[in-house]
């Protein structure tokens, strides 16, 4: 019988620190790493379980985020704009990781931010609606954790509620 490994060892790899790691529905596993880019930089990366094997480790990038949103919006609009609006109103309160112990506990944190009842709804396109929320606030916190002023992220929510034509959201979401 194969050893069952923990969600750590599924996680660990060679070339950064784990801060943290956890499991989302069953389908995903998020990890948290030490970064390099500042004192309390986190890095993210993740799993996605395909059939009964674990994918290779990923490390999300805005793109994806921005294509799953653009898909959701395509099958229910107006829940996406509140989700997409609920983030842009979260972005303004979020600051960055000020400490070890902050940096240790960021993932915790975020699993326990309540997804509002109504954007639950949003659970079609590429990845559930669980994993993009817990994604968004990583990749809020990281952001803001590097550059205080940071507003990457916050651009791409914007051209998504403005509905951007869709070379203007890729060109935000590619860093271009």
């Amino acid at each position: 019988m194969p050893k069952v490994r923990s969600i750590n060892e599924i996680m660990t790899i060679s070339s950064h620190q784990l801060i943290d790691a956890k499991k989302i529905e069953e389908t995903y596993i998020i990890g948290v790493y030490k970064g390099e880019l500042s004192n309390f930089d986190i890095l993210i990366k993740y799993k996605e379980k395909q059939g009964n094997k674990w994918s290779r480790i990923r490390t999300p990038k805005h793109i994806h985020w921005a294509v799953d949103m653009l898909i959701k919006r395509y099958n229910n609009s107006d829940n996406t704009q509140k989700l997409i609006q609920f983030l842009i109103n979260k972005w303004d309160g979020l600051v960055g990781i000020k400490s070890e112990q902050e940096q240790k506990t960021v993932l915790n944190n975020v699993m326990t931010i309540p997804i509002p009842d109504e954007l639950k709804q949003l659970n079609y396109g590429i990845y559930s609606i669980e994993f993009l929320f817990r994604l968004a606030f990583l990749l809020m916190i990281q952001e803001k954790t590097n550059r205080e002023d940071a507003y990457m992220f916050k651009n791409l929510l914007k051209a998504l509620l403005e509905q951007k034509d869709l070379f203007k959201i890729i060109s935000i979401a590619t860093h271009h």
